[in-house]
Parts: C-alpha cells; structure tokens; sequence
C-alpha cells in the first residue's frame, strides 16, 4: 500500500495585478503520508490559506501537479473534483460555518446526507463523531446555543463526517481565546490520531505546532521543514 496520500510537485501560484505578478507559492513540493499529522507555520500573508485551498482542491495552481494517493487530479473535471471533496477530503476553517437553522447533529449529518450515506445510519454515525468529541449531550443543540469551542468541535465532527483521507485545517484555533483553543487543538489532534487520517494544519501558534510529527514553515514562496528547539 502506497502510505502517501497527498503529493504536491512544483506547485506555483501566481496573480496578476495591473502590470505586476504576485507570485504567491514558488515551486512546492510536498508530501503527506497516511496517519501522518503535519502543522503549517508561516508569517500572515505567506500563502498558507493559499496552498491549504490548493492542496485541498478549492482552487487551482498556475502550474504544477496535485495527486491524491494515486490519482492525478489537477487535471480532473469538475466533477471528480467535486466527488473527491466529498469523499476523501475534510476542511476545517478559523470561523466554524455551522448552519444556524440546524442543530449540531443536522450539521454534522449534512455532508452524509450529501454523500447518499444511507438515512437509517446518518444519525447513528453523526452522534458518534459528535461523542467522540465529548458533545453527545449537546447534539440537539443550535450553534448559538454553544460556545465557540463547542461549535468549532462540531466543525471537526462535520469534517470528519464521511471518514475522510485527508483534513485540511486553516488556522482552526484562530478565533479562540488561549485556554479554549489549546483544548479545541488537542481534541483535534487526538481525533486525528485516533482515526487514522493525514491531516496538515495551518497555525500561527509555534507550541502547538510543535506537538505535531512534523513543522513546515512557509517563507518567500517556499515549503521549508522547520528545526524544532
């Protein structure tokens, strides 16, 4: 079994303002393999957000290669796009996007839903990603019935909804404050390693990027493995 799951070869992502060219990423190459837990480190403004939406299929490169375990993808349809996000891919973002009118088990069903997982399971396999995050007790809850850790836990349970491969997380913690967020990073993490996933997360804090098997850090353009102190 190929243990890589994300390979990413001479990715480059260039804008056009006016007469300039912006050239965000420069060349990355980068692989994340299975089980494996990688933070993303770099200065505001260096493209994290960018590779992350890149990696993760939201958005194309100027040029370059993106393959999801074997499969070559960057020059897939739409579709297969689209089934791909769904399927082998998890986001999860600083702001958690829970929709308001649903309860935390409706938002966590949704992407199961969307997926044609089969009705009779959807609620049994919901209320076991929101317990294992600790919020069995708060699934017939809406989100402004929750604090912010608790909804942000509900956007990981969303996330790993439909068992992904891989989770992409961009600055999930951001919005929180100290003490919530390190706990909100910790589940996280834990769920990540108790699943089995691969999982790159982008964060501006360096102990916490500490705690994951490897530190990248994004400068000029550039993926460059981080020396731990």
């Amino acid at each position: 079994m190929n243990d890589v799951v994300l390979k990413l070869k001479g990715i480059t992502k260039t804008y056009h303002q006016g007469d300039k060219k912006l050239e965000i990423l420069k060349g990355i190459d980068f692989e994340l393999k299975r089980g494996e837990v990688v933070s993303l480190v770099g200065a505001s403004g260096t493209g994290k957000s960018t590779l992350l939406q890149i990696a993760g299929l939201l958005d194309h490169p100027t040029k370059g290669e993106i393959w999801i375990g074997d499969c070559e993808v960057q020059s897939a349809s739409d579709d297969k796009r689209t089934a791909l996000r769904l399927g082998e891919l998890g986001f999860v973002y600083q702001f958690h996007h829970l929709l308001p009118d649903f309860t935390a088990l409706e938002n966590v069903s949704m992407p199961m839903i969307i997926a044609g997982v089969p009705k009779a399971m959807v609620k049994k396999l919901a209320t076991e990603r929101l317990a294992a995050l600790g919020l069995e007790d708060r699934k017939e809850h809406y989100p402004s019935q929750l604090s912010g850790g608790e909804q942000q836990r509900v956007a990981i349970a969303r996330a790993i909804a439909n068992q992904p491969t891989i989770l992409f997380a961009d600055e999930p913690t951001g919005n929180l404050d100290e003490e919530t967020s390190a706990r909100v990073m910790a589940n996280l993490i834990d769920t990540v390693r108790n699943t089995g996933l691969a999982a790159i997360i982008a964060t501006h804090d360096r102990s916490i990027a500490e705690k994951m098997d490897r530190m990248l850090t994004l400068r000029e353009g550039k993926l460059i493995e981080s020396k731990r102190d």
